[in-house]
C-alpha cells in the first residue's frame, strides 16, 4: 500500500525523457512555417546574431530565414524534422527575438522544460501617463522589484513597449503574469513578492507540501479608499401609486372651513384689525423684555465672614508689672549689674599688676 501523497508529488530532480528521433522514425508529412514582424531598431542585431539562431534551429532540423526588406522572420519544418514541437519553439524563439529580448536568453526556449509568455499590457490602463507609471513600478528603482521578482520565480522577464516577455519554468510564469497583470490593476508588486517569498519558504518543509498555506500567506487590505461623497439632501423617492396627489385647498375652502366665508365685510376687516393689534402686542412685549435685560442687576458673589483670632493664649499680667518695675529701677546708659561687676574685677587685676 502507497500513501496518496507519495503518489500526487513529483520525485526531486525527476525529468521526462527527451524526444528522439526513435520517437518518431517517418518524420512529418506536411510542411509548417511561422512568421514574425520585427520593428525596425532590431535590424542590426538580428543581422549579428542571424548565423547562431539558424545554427541552433538547424539541430532541430528547423530552417529560419530573415527578410530585412520585408522586415519578417519566417521558420520552416524540413523532411529531416522528426521533433513535432521544434516548430512551436521556432516560434516562440522569433518571438522573443522581435520583442528585444536577447539570443542567449532566448534560445533557452529551445529545452524541453523551459516555456515563455509574451503578455500584453498596452491595453489594460485607459490613460497613457498612468500606463508609464505603473509600467514603471513593475521595474522598480534601478530593476530592483523586476530583479527581485526573477530571482524568485526562476524566470527571464523582459519589459518592453506594451508587452512584458517572460521566459522560464510553467509555475514560474503563472505567478509572473499574476504579478503583471496586478500591477497594472494598480496593486503594487511588493505585496506579491512578499507572498512568494513565505511560498518560497514553504515549499522547502516536507511536511506543509500536502497542506494549505492560507493561514501562513498575508491578506493585504486596500487602505486608502476614496469613500464617495454623499450628498446633504438626500433625495428619496416616495412610492409610486397610480392616483394623483389630492388637490390643495383653495382660499375660498379654507374660508367655508372656518366660516369666515360667512361674515360679512365690516366683520372680517374687525377680525383682521384685531389679528394686527394682537401680533403688534405681542412684538411691543417682546422688545420690552429685551430692552429691561440692561437693567436687571448681576448676581453678587455672597459675603464671606472672616473668622475672629481665638484668643487661647492667655497673658501674664504679672510677668509684664514685674518687667515694668526692673525697667524703672534702671537708669538711663547705666550697665547691667553682671557688666559692673566684671568691670570691677578687670579694675582690681590692674592695679595689682602695677
Amino acid at each position: 500500500a502507497v500513501d496518496e501523497s507519495e503518489l500526487l508529488t513529483v520525485p526531486d530532480g525527476w525529468k521526462e525523457p527527451a524526444f528522439t528521433r526513435e520517437d518518431n522514425p517517418k518524420g512529418l508529412l506536411e510542411e509548417s512555417s511561422f512568421a514574425t514582424l520585427f520593428p525596425k531598431y532590431r535590424e542590426a542585431y538580428l543581422k549579428e546574431c542571424w548565423p547562431l539562431v539558424q545554427k541552433a534551429l538547424g539541430e532541430l532540423y528547423v530552417n529560419a530565414a530573415l527578410d530585412l526588406i520585408e522586415g519578417s522572420m519566417t521558420v520552416t519544418t524540413t523532411k529531416k524534422t522528426f521533433d513535432p514541437y521544434a516548430i512551436i519553439r521556432a516560434r516562440d524563439l522569433i518571438k522573443l527575438l522581435a520583442r528585444s529580448v536577447p539570443f542567449e536568453q532566448a534560445v533557452r526556449i529551445l529545452q524541453d522544460d523551459v516555456a515563455c509568455d509574451i503578455i500584453k499590457i498596452g491595453s489594460l490602463v485607459r490613460k497613457r501617463d498612468t500606463f508609464i507609471k505603473r509600467r514603471a513600478r513593475l521595474l522598480g528603482p534601478k530593476g530592483s522589484t523586476l530583479k527581485a521578482l526573477e530571482l524568485l520565480t526562476n524566470c527571464y522577464i523582459m519589459v518592453q513597449g506594451n508587452t512584458v516577455s517572460a521566459l522560464g519554468p510553467f509555475s514560474g510564469l503563472k505567478e509572473v503574469r499574476k504579478v503583471v497583470l496586478d500591477t497594472m490593476k494598480n496593486i503594487h508588486p511588493i505585496y506579491n513578492i512578499k507572498t512568494l517569498m513565505i511560498k518560497r519558504e514553504l515549499a522547502k518543509d516536507p511536511e506543509l507540501r500536502t497542506q494549505s498555506w492560507e493561514r501562513f500567506l498575508p491578506k493585504f487590505k486596500r487602505k486608502n479608499l476614496k469613500k464617495r461623497k454623499e450628498p446633504k439632501k438626500k433625495n428619496t423617492k416616495k412610492e409610486y401609486t397610480p392616483f394623483p396627489p389630492p388637490q390643495p385647498e383653495s382660499q375660498i375652502d379654507k374660508e367655508l372651513a372656518s366660516g369666515e366665508y360667512f361674515l360679512k365685510e365690516r366683520q372680517k376687516k374687525r377680525k383682521q384689525m384685531e389679528e394686527i393689534k394682537a401680533k403688534q402686542a405681542d412684538a411691543l412685549k417682546r422688545r420690552q423684555e429685551e430692552r429691561n435685560k440692561a437693567f436687571i442687576p448681576p448676581k453678587e458673589k455672597p459675603v464671606v465672614k472672616t473668622k475672629k483670632a481665638s484668643t487661647e493664649k492667655k497673658i501674664d499680667i504679672e510677668a509684664i508689672k514685674e518687667k515694668v518695675k526692673n525697667a524703672k529701677k534702671k537708669k538711663l546708659g547705666a550697665l547691667h549689674e553682671e557688666e559692673v561687676k566684671l568691670k570691677m574685677a578687670a579694675d582690681e587685676k590692674k592695679k595689682k599688676k602695677k
